[in-house]
């Protein structure tokens, strides 16, 4: 079955960015020219989504309106003689479809995910997280819905091995690789943010994941979890118990944008990878390099 939504949860205070959050959405803060929620979108839209549904909070109106038609902007830049402007801003008004949901209180991920369920209906769709990029040649989320849709559209999540020192930042999966390519398991557990000395794998979900719409009905009947809030996790877990959940180790380099080292990082590596940017960061590496005696 054709994947047609993506949710992307949008709804966090972004506290490790204040404080330029208190005015401005997180997602909307820009690597190099555009902001982090573009590149997110893209992915989706890559992957053949048709319409994005935000899971958003107050104070989060300046992404849906970066996805739409900005008439005054176009008419200033159609006066400017600014045509290549102009298409550029006009292209992204045309992206893909656009709806909310508002999360008026923040319960957690699972939560999140559960307040789009009206929107969603009974189909399956994916979930992409709002400040987690991953840039390759293949888009993530079109990768796992190949996997869904190889094994009966079934649930995939998206999993990438990390450093054993650092399984307390992640939900961390435990199950069985289907061949030798140990690229997709049968998943039996998730565990959320394990001591390294208790995670069962190195397997990491850095928020992608392609669901069918039972994990609603998992959602409605989990308690809160770890921090008083609905997890994901356990939603995943119960539905573990009662169908199939795979786990597929992606291809793609990703980057955590939602602290402030992942985001130093994410515009380093973008300036490098841009055709219009790559001679202006090396320059400007190598002055930096040579002013601050960096070894």
């Amino acid at each position: 079955m054709k994947i047609r939504r993506a949710v992307i949860p949008v709804a966090g205070k972004g506290t490790r960015f204040l404080p330029a959050t208190k005015q401005v959405p997180k997602e909307m803060i820009p690597i190099i020219n555009l902001p982090m929620i573009h590149y997110v979108v893209e992915e989706a839209i890559l992957s053949g989504i048709e319409q994005v549904i935000f899971v958003t909070s107050s104070g989060k109106n300046a992404i849906e309106d970066y996805f739409d038609r900005n008439f005054d902007l176009e008419d200033f830049l159609i006066k400017s003689g600014k045509i290549k402007e102009l298409e550029m801003v006009q292209e992204i008004g045309k992206m893909v479809e656009v709806t909310s949901v508002r999360q008026k209180e923040q319960l957690g991920l699972g939560h999140a995910v559960l307040c789009a369920k009206d929107i969603v209906g009974n189909e399956p769709f994916a979930v992409i997280l709002g400040d987690e990029i991953v840039r390759g040649p293949n888009p993530v989320t079109k990768q796992l819905i190949s996997i869904s849709q190889k094994h009966n559209n079934s649930n995939v999540i998206g999993v990438m091995e990390v450093d054993p020192s650092e399984t307390y930042k992640y939900g961390i999966v435990k199950g069985d690789f289907l061949d030798a390519s140990k690229k997709t398991m049968r998943m039996t557990n998730m565990v959320e943010k394990p001591k390294p000395e208790d995670a069962p794998t190195n397997l990491a979900t850095p928020g992608r994941y392609v669901f069918r719409p039972e994990i609603f009905d998992a959602l409605k009947v989990i308690p809160k979890g770890v921090g008083g809030e609905y997890q994901l996790t356990d939603a995943i877990n119960l539905l573990a118990r009662e169908s199939e959940v795979y786990a597929h180790v992606f291809e793609g380099q990703r980057f955590d944008t939602g602290n402030i080292e992942g985001y130093l990082n994410a515009t380093i590596e973008f300036a490098l990878m841009g055709k219009d940017s790559e001679a202006m960061m090396r320059k400007l590496i190598k002055e930096k390099v040579a002013k601050y005696n960096i070894k």
